[in-house]
């Protein structure tokens, strides 16, 4: 699936996503590291010596821990283990980053780049801890800082770790987890032992499958908040449609999408007109994306859509089938760049 998702952009921007987004992960460390790397921004030096980069990888884990414990699917990790120690006093920084120099990075350099059990085809960083006990960030790396989409990267990361962590700490292969849809904060939440709980912004968790781009017409949108672009969250099938009890659950993940202001809410957009046949498919597209980003999401698109391939692809016919029967009118807007997916 990374393939595909790489297939009509192969931008620096969307390696890196594929990276984040479609690794079967068993600890959170690949996040933990992305964050580090991303933060090296506007350092000069390429070379990174792993006691410089012990510090911001240990206290990324250490903000988890502190709300998410379970950090891994192994029952026990000696380094998990002095990250914890760190948070509850009983050990120093120096402490901390000295295991972390030696334990932290057993496994995850070796294993960032690698993708559905292979290496993409773009590196951001050199491995040279045999060399100079390091790793060498590439240009590549120091290109995605100039892209446009750079800043939306570490929301990106925040947002799909949540996730993982959440799926971990309700043991989602065990109890199945259904992720919801507030749209008065715009959050995305779970239920736990019947108390809500909050995981993540809707928009971080999205951004990155939509590769940064409106989903309709493909112009550039934004997550941040301070951003004239900041996206809209759009009800794919318009949310009318709930009184009449088609696209239910309107609020599901597999209905939400990101939208520029100019297709959900401007002159000629959206409203609640049905989406092309065009935009069904892009939406199948994205929501095969999600499938296959695993924890939670794909449980949850799997519950709300169908079990198999086929199974989803006659909800999305029927539900557009009887959108259109009750609002009649197609929408689709010209494309102002792409496709992306």
């Amino acid at each position: 699936m990374s393939q595909e998702f790489l297939k009509y952009s192969p931008t620096l921007d969307n390696y890196w996503r594929s990276i984040i987004l479609f690794g079967r992960n068993v600890a959170s460390y690949k996040f933990a590291l992305a964050k580090s790397l991303l933060d090296f921004k506007d350092r000069g030096n390429d070379l990174i010596k792993l006691e410089e980069l012990a510090e911001p990888f240990a206290l990324n884990l250490c903000a988890h821990i502190e709300h998410s414990p379970k950090q891994a699917t192994s029952p026990s990790s000696k380094f998990l283990d002095t990250c914890k120690a760190f948070n509850s006093g009983d050990i120093s920084k120096s402490n901390l980053i000295e295991t972390t120099n030696r334990l932290g990075f057993v496994n995850v350099i070796d294993a960032f780049h690698i993708v559905n059990q292979g290496e993409i085809d773009k590196r951001f960083f050199i491995d040279e801890r045999k060399s100079n006990n390091g790793i060498r960030l590439t240009e590549n790396l120091f290109s995605l800082f100039e892209t446009n989409q750079f800043l939306s990267l570490t929301d990106e990361v925040e947002a799909r770790w949540h996730l993982v962590e959440t799926a971990w700490e309700l043991n989602v292969s065990k109890n199945l987890i259904s992720v919801d849809y507030d749209p008065n904060s715009s959050n995305l939440f779970v239920q736990k032992a019947n108390k809500r709980v909050d995981v993540t912004s809707s928009r971080s968790a999205l951004n990155g499958y939509q590769k940064g781009k409106c989903f309709h017409c493909f112009t550039d949108i934004s997550i941040s908040k301070s951003d004239r672009k900041m996206a809209d969250v759009d009800h794919f099938f318009p949310w009318k449609l709930k009184e009449y009890g088609v696209a239910h659950p309107v609020n599901g993940v597999w209905n939400l999408v990101l939208a520029c202001k100019d297709c959900n809410r401007g002159e000629g957009g959206k409203s609640a007109r049905v989406p092309s046949l065009k935009l069904l498919g892009r939406l199948k597209t994205r929501n095969d994306f999600l499938i296959n980003s695993h924890h939670p999401l794909r449980e949850t698109l799997i519950a709300q859509t169908g079990e198999t391939e086929g199974q989803r692809t006659s909800f999305l016919q029927r539900t557009y089938d009887e959108a259109r029967s009750i609002l009649i009118h197609e929408w689709e807007p010209p494309a102002k760049a792409g496709p992306f997916f």
